[in-house]
């Protein structure tokens, strides 16, 4: 098991980096005050409003970074940091959660297989530690010479629900990158932000984005570990 505490300690830090980078950035750009004077709140009205959608609501949430789109019940949540400030990270992430809910409205293919996964995933990312560790003892515990890898059924099942999740990580990166993309360009072809403004909505948005392509790779380093172990693979 050294190798799979090693993609997790690895995992860890780099994530824990980009998570440090990513609130230090939007620190710095809290900074970054709006010429136009709109609060994160304002920003996602009119983006709403400029896309046709007049069926979502801007509610404000508490937490911090707790920010998102709601498509069952469409609310774009803003965060008490978003929904009052008035500054280039509010407004990057105003847009942002915005940029979900005009996915939703033109019916964008990845947010649909992404929502459509959310009810396996959710039960794959219950179930699928215990099953593994069940998979593991079985495993070891059936061991032959016959059969030197004992009965993997059990295993094969947690590494199937893994592989569920980490389809959905990858699944989740353009959804991301798509809502960002669309918000950036919303909010320079606008004018709602200036373009020193919008420096810091870009590089805000940029980190962002890079929290879920950590989350992806560390899920598919993990898959590959258990895979390994199902197929065979020497265990240390």
């Amino acid at each position: 098991m050294t190798g799979y505490y090693i993609i997790i300690i690895i995992s860890m830090l780099v994530s824990w980096y980009v998570s440090w980078k990513l609130k230090s950035k939007f620190e710095y750009y809290s900074n970054v005050h709006l010429r136009n004077g709109l609060s994160g709140k304002e920003v996602a009205e009119k983006m709403l409003k400029d896309n046709g959608i007049n069926d979502v609501q801007v509610i404000s949430v508490p937490g911090q970074l707790t920010d998102h789109y709601n498509p069952a019940d469409k609310t774009v949540n803003l965060s008490e940091g978003v929904y009052m400030q008035r500054n280039a990270a509010a407004a990057a992430v105003a847009a942002h959660e915005c940029g979900h809910a005009v996915q939703h409205a033109v019916g964008y293919s990845m947010l649909q297989l992404r929502s459509k996964l959310v009810p396996v995933v959710q039960i794959s990312s219950n179930l699928m530690q215990y099953v593994i560790l069940a998979g593991l003892v079985i495993m070891a515990s059936t061991r032959s010479f016959e059969n030197p890898n004992g009965n993997t059924t059990v295993l094969a099942i947690g590494v199937i629900m893994f592989a569920f999740t980490t389809l959905f990580a990858f699944i989740t990166l353009p959804v991301e990158y798509d809502a960002s993309n669309r918000a950036m360009k919303w909010l320079k072809d606008t004018g709602t932000v200036t373009q020193e403004e919008f420096v810091g909505v870009q590089d805000s948005l940029k980190w962002a984005a890079r929290t879920y392509v950590v989350a992806a790779i560390g899920s598919l380093a993990q898959l590959l570990y258990w895979g390994s172990l199902l197929l065979g693979g020497r265990r240390d």
